[in-house]
């Protein structure tokens, strides 16, 4: 499987109803709206290590960036 047909699976999967349901839950479970840090560092990588699966999702929805070879530009 290529890292194109990786971010097309993420996409079809949660650019759907219920994947859209199961994505803003995991953003509300997983500290995506509020700080994930605390006075116990243990706890604090934990919930940074918990935010940070949540923000790899995300960013396979996202469109990727074009390479300077690929941006076309009127001369």
């Amino acid at each position: 499987m290529t890292p194109n047909d990786l971010r097309a699976a993420y996409r079809v999967l949660f650019n759907s109803d219920d994947g859209q349901v199961v994505l803003e839950d995991l953003a509300i479970r997983f500290h995506i709206h509020r700080p994930v840090f605390g006075t116990d560092a243990n706890e604090t990588a934990f919930r940074d290590g918990q935010r940070s699966v949540v923000l790899m999702i995300q960013g396979f929805l996202k469109d990727p960036p074009q390479q300077p070879e690929e941006i076309e530009v009127d001369v």
